[in-house]
């Protein structure tokens, strides 16, 4: 049995926050996907990046509700000197009129998702996973390999990560994957997230979990196992049984 905990260093710092997930299983490789579904899903990818123009009310990106909540966040915990929450990142390429382009049809997906939406969105290959994922404070060294980077970049003492037996998954809570657990175009099982810190958007979180399942499902004709809210109340769940 495998699991995501997330522990309690992580409540105390956010108790009112909720962190959607999908488990994914099966999903086709992007060779597999018809020439149809992969244009679809560049579409809806366009489309996003279109969509998400909505959520921008200033020109000052610190401005905006939904990025002003994560840097608010991201002062409880320690990070690396200019990290930001990956909604941030997002949204600063349409402000700037740099669409997100395209990666990976499931990369596509959940970026256009977490574009539409304004909320943060990652996802991970489980097969990667060194038994259970957690989410808490770090004491600092947990090994990682920035993706796309050639030096290793470990975490720092204080640090909010998820992360596993062999190391950091994701750093500063949602900031930047690492290389060992990315997903990649031959990934067929998938543990992907949405991270909601702002209390009064739970109904949303749940509206935008359901879509992410139901794109995965219909476009990379994956399984979905899991599809479930983690909060205080509820701290973890099972990945696989």
């Amino acid at each position: 049995m495998q699991k995501f905990i997330a522990e309690d260093s992580f409540w105390e710092l956010f108790p009112n926050s909720a962190i959607g997930i999908v488990v994914a299983r099966g999903m086709k490789p992007a060779t597999d996907i018809p020439s149809e579904d992969a244009a679809a899903i560049a579409g809806l990818l366009v489309e996003a990046n279109a969509t998400a123009n909505q959520h921008l009310t200033s020109n000052t990106i610190s401005e905006n509700e939904p990025v002003r909540v994560w840097r608010e966040a991201y002062q409880k915990f320690k990070t690396k000197k200019g990290a930001r929450c990956s909604i941030e990142n997002l949204l600063k390429r349409v402000l700037k009129d740099n669409p997100v382009g395209s990666i990976t049809p499931s990369v596509d997906i959940y970026n256009a998702i977490s574009l539409k939406y304004a909320l943060p969105v990652g996802g991970e290959d489980i097969a990667a996973f060194i038994g259970d994922v957690r989410l808490g404070i770090t004491r600092g060294g947990d090994a990682f390999r920035p993706l796309g980077e050639d030096e290793d970049d470990p975490t720092l003492p204080g640090e909010l990560c998820y992360y596993d037996n062999a190391g950091a998954i994701c750093r500063c809570w949602n900031w930047r994957d690492g290389q060992r657990t990315a997903l990649t175009d031959d990934s067929t099982d998938g543990f992907l997230v949405i991270e909601c810190v702002d209390p009064s958007r739970v109904d949303d979180l749940k509206a935008t979990l359901e879509e992410f399942a139901n794109l995965m499902e219909r476009y990379l004709g994956a399984t979905i196992e899991v599809n479930a809210v983690v909060d205080r109340e509820n701290p973890e769940l099972v990945i696989i049984g």
